[in-house]
């Protein structure tokens, strides 16, 4: 089967540690492409989540290797710690083997525009100023994943496919809808604010690819959720893959799968 090449690939939010972590999914997704830059962009490794109990199966095991031996065989690869590995801050401007870390980046597309990589929690913390409340976020998300476990668990046994929970509120609820879309326009006045063409961000757990007052702004999406990335052709448009549906697409008669989102 042929791999599916890109320019760059963006990633976030794998939250490996986390029982949640689509890891066999992300698994399939490394196999299948190749690229030429690899951005990781914050909240790969949740060494929040570890604090309250180890959870570490071969599967996340298998995930850093990849990720570990793309770099060494020429992927050029950058990792942007997130508020959930934020311990990793302290390396930023170093070196894991050949992955660079780093607090921030900029990215220039084949088609020369310039792009701002960075994990999105600074636009949080604008947006959300309240501890109580960011408590309160955290508590009822991880209690909603706690049920998406047990939804899904029947929706296989009666064999449908898996759901969010999480996704569905976030969609269909007022306020979620509302600090999502003040996230993204905080966001992309970032990117405006620094003479910038673009952003690519993380975080929310909501992909996207937009504009916001002539700004682009792209949310690669995550991998609990999700199974979402951002990807660069080589004549530098941009899309956001959903790993369940591409992957359906994926076969040996086709060298290219046919987009199932539009690029910009």
């Amino acid at each position: 089967m042929r791999n599916l090449t890109y320019r760059s690939i963006w990633i976030s939010d794998i939250h490996l540690g986390m029982r949640d972590c689509k890891a066999d999914l992300l698994i399939e997704f490394l196999d299948a492409t190749e690229s030429d830059y690899l951005y990781l962009v914050g909240d790969i490794i949740d060494l929040e989540n570890m604090r309250n109990g180890w959870y570490w199966p071969p599967s996340h095991n298998i995930i850093v290797h990849k990720l570990i031996n793309k770099a060494k065989r020429g992927t050029r690869m950058s990792y942007i710690p997130g508020n959930h590995d934020e311990a990793l801050r302290s390396l930023e401007g170093g070196y894991f083997g050949s992955i660079a870390i780093a607090g921030h980046v900029h990215h220039e597309t084949a088609d020369g525009r310039r792009l701002l990589i960075i994990h999105g929690d600074e636009f949080d913390r604008i947006i959300r100023t309240n501890a109580l409340l960011d408590c309160v976020g955290s508590a009822s998300y991880e209690l909603l994943q706690i049920i998406n476990r047990g939804v899904n668990g029947l929706r296989l046994k009666m064999g449908y496919p898996q759901g969010s929970i999480v996704s569905y509120f976030k969609s269909n609820l007022k306020q979620a809808a509302r600090y999502i879309e003040r996230f993204e326009e905080v966001a992309a006045r970032e990117a405006k604010r620094r003479a910038l063409d673009g952003l690519v961000c993380g975080h929310i757990h909501k992909p996207a690819l937009q504009t916001h007052d002539g700004i682009l702004y792209c949310n690669d999406g995550d991998w609990v959720e999700n199974c979402s990335a951002l990807v660069e052709s080589h004549d530098g448009r941009l899309r956001i893959i959903h790993w369940l549906e591409e992957r359906e697409r994926w076969d040996q008669s086709s060298p290219a799968v046919a987009a199932s989102a539009p690029a910009i």
